[in-house]
Protein backbone atom coordinates (compact mmCIF):
# COMPACT_ATOMS: atom_id res chain seq x y z
CA UNK A 1 0.00 0.00 0.00
CA UNK A 2 1.30 3.13 -0.88
CA UNK A 3 1.57 5.79 1.49
CA UNK A 4 -1.03 8.21 2.05
CA UNK A 5 0.56 11.35 2.50
CA UNK A 6 1.96 10.36 -1.29
CA UNK A 7 -1.41 10.03 -2.59
CA UNK A 8 -2.40 13.08 -1.43
CA UNK A 9 0.70 14.61 -2.98
CA UNK A 10 0.02 13.18 -6.25
CA UNK A 11 -3.55 14.40 -6.58
CA UNK A 12 -2.12 18.03 -6.11
CA UNK A 13 -0.13 17.39 -8.64
CA UNK A 14 -2.42 16.19 -10.92
CA UNK A 15 -4.73 18.83 -10.28
CA UNK A 16 -2.18 21.55 -11.47
CA UNK A 17 -1.20 19.78 -14.45
CA UNK A 18 2.43 19.01 -12.59
CA UNK A 19 4.63 16.15 -14.22
CA UNK A 20 3.90 13.36 -11.60
CA UNK A 21 6.60 11.85 -9.19
CA UNK A 22 8.00 8.37 -9.55
CA UNK A 23 7.59 5.87 -6.82
CA UNK A 24 11.06 5.66 -5.93
CA UNK A 25 10.52 9.05 -3.95
CA UNK A 26 8.68 7.02 -1.49
CA UNK A 27 11.50 4.68 -0.86
CA UNK A 28 10.71 1.92 -3.79
CA UNK A 29 14.00 2.00 -5.57
CA UNK A 30 14.31 -0.52 -8.82
CA UNK A 31 16.29 -3.13 -8.15
CA UNK A 32 17.44 -3.67 -11.96
CA UNK A 33 18.34 -0.03 -12.69
CA UNK A 34 15.09 0.91 -14.86
CA UNK A 35 12.25 3.00 -13.98
CA UNK A 36 8.51 2.36 -14.06
CA UNK A 37 7.03 2.99 -17.66
CA UNK A 38 4.76 6.09 -17.75
CA UNK A 39 1.54 5.67 -17.94
CA UNK A 40 -0.09 8.41 -20.47
CA UNK A 41 -3.14 10.52 -19.15
CA UNK A 42 -6.24 10.58 -21.39
CA UNK A 43 -7.39 14.29 -21.81
CA UNK A 44 -10.64 15.14 -19.74
CA UNK A 45 -13.21 17.49 -19.06
CA UNK A 46 -13.56 16.08 -16.03
CA UNK A 47 -10.24 16.26 -13.27
CA UNK A 48 -9.30 12.21 -12.65
CA UNK A 49 -8.07 11.19 -9.91
CA UNK A 50 -5.36 8.99 -10.49
CA UNK A 51 -5.15 5.65 -8.80
CA UNK A 52 -2.39 3.64 -7.15
CA UNK A 53 -1.93 1.47 -10.22
CA UNK A 54 -1.58 4.30 -12.32
CA UNK A 55 0.66 6.74 -10.45
CA UNK A 56 4.62 6.90 -11.78
CA UNK A 57 7.04 9.36 -10.69
CA UNK A 58 10.44 10.50 -12.22
CA UNK A 59 12.71 11.83 -10.15
CA UNK A 60 15.39 14.39 -12.17
CA UNK A 61 18.81 12.98 -11.76
CA UNK A 62 20.83 14.32 -8.97
CA UNK A 63 24.33 15.44 -8.82
CA UNK A 64 26.45 14.94 -6.00
CA UNK A 65 27.66 18.90 -4.37
CA UNK A 66 30.98 19.43 -5.67
CA UNK A 67 33.50 19.14 -2.15
CA UNK A 68 35.80 21.62 -1.42
CA UNK A 69 38.93 20.30 -0.39
CA UNK A 70 42.07 21.65 1.34
CA UNK A 71 45.58 21.30 -0.50
CA UNK A 72 47.58 19.73 1.17
CA UNK A 73 50.06 21.21 3.70
CA UNK A 74 53.92 21.37 2.61
CA UNK A 75 56.66 22.43 4.32
CA UNK A 76 58.56 25.58 3.23
CA UNK A 77 61.58 24.40 1.50
CA UNK A 78 64.52 27.00 1.56
CA UNK A 79 66.28 28.37 -1.96
CA UNK A 80 68.51 25.91 -3.07
CA UNK A 81 72.72 27.61 -3.77
CA UNK A 82 73.44 27.59 -7.24
CA UNK A 83 75.66 24.76 -8.02
CA UNK A 84 79.05 25.07 -10.25
CA UNK A 85 79.34 23.27 -13.08
CA UNK A 86 81.56 20.31 -13.05
CA UNK A 87 84.15 21.64 -15.27
CA UNK A 88 84.86 24.74 -12.71
CA UNK A 89 84.92 22.89 -9.22
CA UNK A 90 88.77 22.56 -9.33
CA UNK A 91 89.25 25.70 -10.52
CA UNK A 92 87.15 27.50 -8.22
CA UNK A 93 88.34 25.13 -5.14
CA UNK A 94 92.30 25.94 -6.24
CA UNK A 95 91.16 29.89 -5.99
CA UNK A 96 87.37 31.07 -5.14
CA UNK A 97 88.17 34.50 -7.04
CA UNK A 98 87.50 32.03 -10.37
CA UNK A 99 84.14 33.27 -11.65
CA UNK A 100 84.01 31.91 -14.75
CA UNK A 101 85.74 31.27 -18.24
CA UNK A 102 86.07 33.28 -21.54
CA UNK A 103 86.26 31.64 -24.78
CA UNK A 104 86.44 33.87 -28.32
CA UNK A 105 86.50 31.22 -31.77
CA UNK A 106 88.85 32.82 -33.72
CA UNK A 107 91.26 33.87 -31.46
CA UNK A 108 93.44 32.76 -28.95
CA UNK A 109 91.38 33.91 -26.10
CA UNK A 110 90.71 31.09 -24.34
CA UNK A 111 91.52 32.09 -20.40
CA UNK A 112 89.78 31.55 -17.10
CA UNK A 113 88.58 34.88 -15.27
CA UNK A 114 88.75 36.06 -12.17
CA UNK A 115 87.52 38.62 -9.87
CA UNK A 116 89.10 39.95 -7.03
CA UNK A 117 86.23 41.85 -4.53
CA UNK A 118 88.61 43.09 -1.72
CA UNK A 119 91.60 44.79 -3.86
CA UNK A 120 91.54 46.51 -6.99
CA UNK A 121 93.14 45.76 -9.85
CA UNK A 122 94.69 42.78 -7.97
CA UNK A 123 95.36 40.38 -10.68
CA UNK A 124 97.05 43.21 -13.06
CA UNK A 125 99.87 41.23 -12.42
CA UNK A 126 99.01 38.01 -11.87
CA UNK A 127 97.86 34.73 -12.64
CA UNK A 128 94.79 32.71 -11.87
CA UNK A 129 96.74 31.39 -9.24
CA UNK A 130 97.42 34.60 -7.73
CA UNK A 131 100.96 34.40 -8.79
CA UNK A 132 103.25 37.19 -9.96
CA UNK A 133 103.02 37.69 -13.60
CA UNK A 134 103.72 40.23 -16.07
CA UNK A 135 100.25 39.08 -18.47
CA UNK A 136 98.41 38.81 -15.22
CA UNK A 137 94.82 37.55 -16.24
CA UNK A 138 91.81 38.49 -17.31
CA UNK A 139 89.23 39.88 -14.57
CA UNK A 140 86.29 41.52 -13.77
CA UNK A 141 85.91 44.90 -12.13
CA UNK A 142 85.62 44.41 -8.66
CA UNK A 143 81.65 46.56 -8.45
CA UNK A 144 79.93 44.08 -11.55
CA UNK A 145 77.45 41.79 -10.02
CA UNK A 146 78.91 38.45 -12.67
CA UNK A 147 76.14 36.26 -11.16
CA UNK A 148 73.09 38.13 -11.33
CA UNK A 149 74.38 39.74 -13.81
CA UNK A 150 74.72 43.39 -14.03
CA UNK A 151 73.32 44.91 -16.83
CA UNK A 152 77.32 45.32 -17.84
CA UNK A 153 79.99 43.21 -16.59
CA UNK A 154 83.32 45.06 -17.40
CA UNK A 155 86.50 42.30 -18.20
CA UNK A 156 90.01 43.91 -18.79
CA UNK A 157 92.94 41.87 -20.21
CA UNK A 158 96.46 42.78 -21.11
CA UNK A 159 97.51 43.44 -24.77
CA UNK A 160 100.89 41.37 -24.95
CA UNK A 161 103.18 41.64 -27.68
CA UNK A 162 102.80 37.72 -27.83
CA UNK A 163 99.35 37.93 -28.86
CA UNK A 164 98.17 36.18 -25.49
CA UNK A 165 95.77 37.92 -23.50
CA UNK A 166 93.68 40.23 -25.16
CA UNK A 167 95.51 40.92 -27.83
CA UNK A 168 93.32 39.85 -30.58
CA UNK A 169 90.62 42.05 -29.55
CA UNK A 170 92.35 44.77 -32.03
CA UNK A 171 91.34 42.10 -34.75
CA UNK A 172 87.42 43.66 -34.62
CA UNK A 173 89.48 46.55 -36.33
CA UNK A 174 88.41 45.03 -39.06
CA UNK A 175 84.44 44.80 -40.04
CA UNK A 176 85.34 41.81 -42.14
CA UNK A 177 86.78 40.15 -38.74
CA UNK A 178 83.56 40.57 -36.83
CA UNK A 179 81.47 39.39 -39.46
CA UNK A 180 83.34 35.59 -39.12
CA UNK A 181 84.06 36.11 -35.42
CA UNK A 182 80.85 37.62 -33.58
CA UNK A 183 80.26 35.72 -30.91
CA UNK A 184 81.81 35.73 -26.79
CA UNK A 185 81.68 32.62 -25.08
CA UNK A 186 81.36 34.12 -21.25
CA UNK A 187 80.62 30.93 -18.75
CA UNK A 188 80.24 31.79 -14.99
CA UNK A 189 80.93 28.95 -12.81
CA UNK A 190 77.38 28.45 -12.77
CA UNK A 191 76.09 29.10 -16.10
CA UNK A 192 76.62 28.58 -20.23
CA UNK A 193 76.31 32.09 -22.14
CA UNK A 194 77.04 33.37 -25.31
CA UNK A 195 77.06 36.71 -26.37
CA UNK A 196 76.78 38.60 -29.89
CA UNK A 197 79.49 41.56 -30.50
CA UNK A 198 77.38 44.67 -31.59
CA UNK A 199 80.22 47.51 -31.10
CA UNK A 200 84.23 47.73 -31.12
CA UNK A 201 85.66 50.94 -30.46
CA UNK A 202 88.92 53.35 -29.64
CA UNK A 203 88.80 55.30 -25.96
CA UNK A 204 91.24 56.65 -23.66
CA UNK A 205 91.36 56.31 -19.84
CA UNK A 206 92.00 59.68 -19.86
CA UNK A 207 88.42 60.35 -17.78
CA UNK A 208 88.48 64.28 -18.73
CA UNK A 209 88.29 63.59 -22.05
CA UNK A 210 87.67 59.48 -22.53
CA UNK A 211 84.37 57.48 -22.59
CA UNK A 212 84.29 56.14 -19.03
CA UNK A 213 82.32 53.02 -20.22
CA UNK A 214 84.03 50.70 -17.49
CA UNK A 215 82.25 52.60 -14.76
CA UNK A 216 78.45 51.60 -16.40
CA UNK A 217 77.08 48.46 -13.85
CA UNK A 218 73.70 48.22 -13.59
CA UNK A 219 71.56 51.63 -15.12
CA UNK A 220 69.17 53.48 -13.26
CA UNK A 221 66.69 53.63 -15.66
CA UNK A 222 66.26 53.38 -19.43
CA UNK A 223 67.61 56.50 -20.62
CA UNK A 224 71.13 55.58 -18.67
CA UNK A 225 71.12 52.52 -20.33
CA UNK A 226 70.35 53.25 -24.13
CA UNK A 227 72.71 56.25 -23.61
CA UNK A 228 75.47 53.63 -22.88
CA UNK A 229 74.54 51.52 -25.77
CA UNK A 230 74.41 54.69 -28.55
CA UNK A 231 77.89 55.83 -27.17
CA UNK A 232 79.34 52.71 -27.88
CA UNK A 233 78.01 52.65 -31.02
CA UNK A 234 78.91 55.76 -32.08
CA UNK A 235 82.00 55.53 -31.62
CA UNK A 236 82.31 52.07 -33.49
CA UNK A 237 84.75 51.60 -36.23
CA UNK A 238 81.93 50.65 -38.22
CA UNK A 239 77.89 49.59 -38.20
CA UNK A 240 76.62 46.43 -36.77
CA UNK A 241 73.21 46.66 -37.32
CA UNK A 242 72.19 45.62 -33.61
CA UNK A 243 71.25 47.87 -30.83
CA UNK A 244 70.62 45.76 -27.57
CA UNK A 245 67.86 46.88 -25.69
CA UNK A 246 66.53 47.21 -21.86
CA UNK A 247 66.84 43.91 -20.41
CA UNK A 248 69.86 42.39 -22.52
CA UNK A 249 72.56 42.14 -20.49
CA UNK A 250 75.92 43.32 -21.88
CA UNK A 251 79.53 42.71 -21.05
CA UNK A 252 82.43 44.99 -21.82
CA UNK A 253 86.08 43.77 -22.72
CA UNK A 254 88.81 46.15 -22.35
CA UNK A 255 92.44 45.94 -23.48
CA UNK A 256 95.51 48.69 -24.24
CA UNK A 257 95.50 50.44 -27.53
CA UNK A 258 98.88 52.65 -28.35
CA UNK A 259 97.30 54.42 -31.49
CA UNK A 260 96.45 57.27 -28.91
CA UNK A 261 97.35 58.30 -25.04
CA UNK A 262 96.37 56.22 -22.67
CA UNK A 263 94.13 54.38 -25.26
CA UNK A 264 91.86 51.46 -25.13
CA UNK A 265 90.44 48.94 -27.46
CA UNK A 266 87.10 48.21 -26.27
CA UNK A 267 84.11 45.39 -27.68
CA UNK A 268 81.23 45.43 -26.41
CA UNK A 269 78.44 42.18 -26.49
CA UNK A 270 75.19 41.56 -25.45
CA UNK A 271 73.59 38.19 -24.24
CA UNK A 272 71.91 36.17 -26.28
CA UNK A 273 71.59 33.02 -24.41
Amino acid sequence: MIHTAFCRRVLALALTGATLLSLTACGQEPTDGTTEPTVATQPATEATVPTEATVTETVPETVPEPVETAPPETEPTEPTEPQILYEYRVLHEVNPDVIGWMTIPGTVIDYPVVQSLYERNFYLRRNYLKQNATCGTLYARERCDVFKPADNITIYGHKMGNGTMFADLHNYKQKSFWEENKYIHFDTIYEHHTYEIFAAFRSTADLSIGFRYHIFDDAADQAEYDTFVATCKSLADYDTGITPQLGEKLITLSTCDKSIDQGRYVVVARMIE
